[in-house]
């Protein structure tokens, strides 16, 4: 028989057991407290929100409706993974998007700066994949501006006819990179200089800078003059007005200081990380710095799609993806059937993005086709290929950090499925791409434990 333990060695055995114990219980209440200080500080810093009564508010026309968009906890998602899955609605939007807030706040700031001038006959340019240009027209209209969009001529036919019915003018060119200068952004701003054409003088330009560039048709010399009656004169003449939306700071500052400030308000400053996909990197980037500014420990993380270089940007610092290789594209701007989102070049907005991205994820078209149809089955949300892409990141992130204790993350549900009949919801169209529908790619990543 072997020897039983002397009882010194069972006096040390049980002097572990217990001391192992005590060391765990303490751990634990050290990290409760830590925790509890941690909320204590963001709540100082935060301010409650009071409730607000708005069932007599007037609001001051289409621009009135937009932002202050509901914050949805995304059901299934949300109860498979013991988290909070939050999505903001951008869609419910007026003009359909989160790029409502990127539209109104270009033109507001034109405005103020006194480069537009409503009811002049003045024509806002933007080449855009097409949300950005239904914002545009929208808000162009109830301003009195006219609008010129040029857009590739593979983005989905939706946008295309939603254009023409808020009376844009609208050009369809071949996809081409940025060097080229037939590319649908150069041309834009190539339209707005050829606005103030006229027989007798050259185009003159107001103002230009890398973001935006305004002409008139004035053939003075663009400086307002001190007499009245011709500084109302030269206020009246037409302007042509390039947006874009790339490069215009204006994009930032409508996240920073709206979209950013709303998602702080609405989870009460108790967010884990926030999730986003990147096509000009104006919401990445203005949300992100906002969150990060009102609690650092915030993760931020990027979703991109199939043939994007923000992907290696973020996890490698090289601008590439392999789908970009020579003989491999299907289409000349990044090749995924996702819209709105991904970008082979860096922008000012995206610049502004990177130093703040703490992780990214590359979503496959498969993943964003599969994802658009499970919110549909488990939720009855019915919305575009962005926000599908968002929501997956946000699921691979909670896998990821093994999440599973409540923790929030708020990502952007940019557009609707309305938009996407011809492509992401087109099964004939799939099928000739070579992209699979397949909801269990879903369910298997929900029940994956990495």
């Amino acid at each position: 028989m072997a020897a039983s333990p002397s009882r010194p060695t069972l006096r040390h055995i049980l002097y572990g057991v217990f001391l192992g114990f005590s060391l765990s219980i303490t751990s634990t209440s050290l990290a409760v407290i830590f925790e509890r200080r941690k909320r204590e500080r963001i709540n100082a810093r935060f301010e409650a929100r009071p409730i607000e009564i708005r069932s007599d508010d007037i609001l001051s026309g289409v621009t009135g409706l937009i932002g202050n968009t509901p914050l949805v906890r995304i059901n299934s998602l949300s109860d498979a993974l013991g988290v909070e899955i939050l999505g903001k609605a951008e869609f419910l939007n007026p003009g359909g998007s989160v790029k409502d807030r990127v539209a109104l706040r270009m033109i507001d700031d034109a405005e103020r700066q006194g480069l537009l001038h409503p009811h002049t006959g003045s024509r806002i340019f933007e080449g855009t994949v097409g949300s950005t240009g239904i914002s545009i027209a929208t808000i162009a209209r109830a301003r009195g501006y006219d609008t010129t969009i040029i857009m590739p001529d593979d983005v989905a036919e939706e946008k295309v006819k939603a254009l023409r019915s808020l009376g844009a003018e609208v050009q369809r060119v071949r996809p081409a990179s940025i060097v080229d200068k037939k590319q649908y952004v150069n041309l834009a701003r190539q339209a707005a200089f050829a606005f103030g054409k006229e027989p007798t003088h050259p185009p003159n330009v107001v103002t230009s800078t890398n973001s935006t560039l305004v002409v008139t048709t004035s053939p003075d010399d663009g400086e307002p003059s001190t007499d009245r009656e011709e500084n109302t004169a030269f206020i009246e003449r037409p302007r042509g007005y390039f947006a874009d939306q790339f490069e215009n700071r204006s994009n930032f500052d409508a996240h920073f200081d709206g979209t950013g400030p709303e998602i702080w308000r609405q989870t009460n400053g108790r967010l884990d990380a926030f999730v986003s996909g990147a096509g000009t990197g104006g919401t990445i980037a203005g949300i992100g710095r906002f969150l990060k500014a009102m609690e650092e420990e915030v993760l931020v993380v990027l979703a991109d799609p199939e043939g994007s270089g923000l992907y290696n940007k973020v996890k490698f610092d090289v601008m590439f993806d392999q789908k970009e290789s020579e003989g491999t594209k299907r289409r000349h701007q990044v090749d995924t059937v996702v819209e709105g989102i991904g970008i082979n070049r860096l922008t000012t907005n995206i610049e502004l993005a990177l130093p703040i991205i703490d992780d990214a994820f590359r979503i496959t078209d498969a993943e964003a086709v599969a994802m658009s149809r499970y919110l549909v089955n488990h939720d009855g949300l019915f919305l575009g290929s962005s926000s599908a892409c968002n929501l997956i990141a946000a699921v691979k992130l909670v896998r990821k950090m093994g999440w599973k204790n409540g923790q929030t993350v708020v990502t952007i549900l940019c557009d609707s499925g309305t938009r996407h009949y011809s492509k992401v919801r087109n099964e004939d169209y799939l099928q000739r791409a070579g992209i699979p529908i397949d909801i269990s790619i879903v369910d298997d990543l929900l029940a994956s434990s990495d």
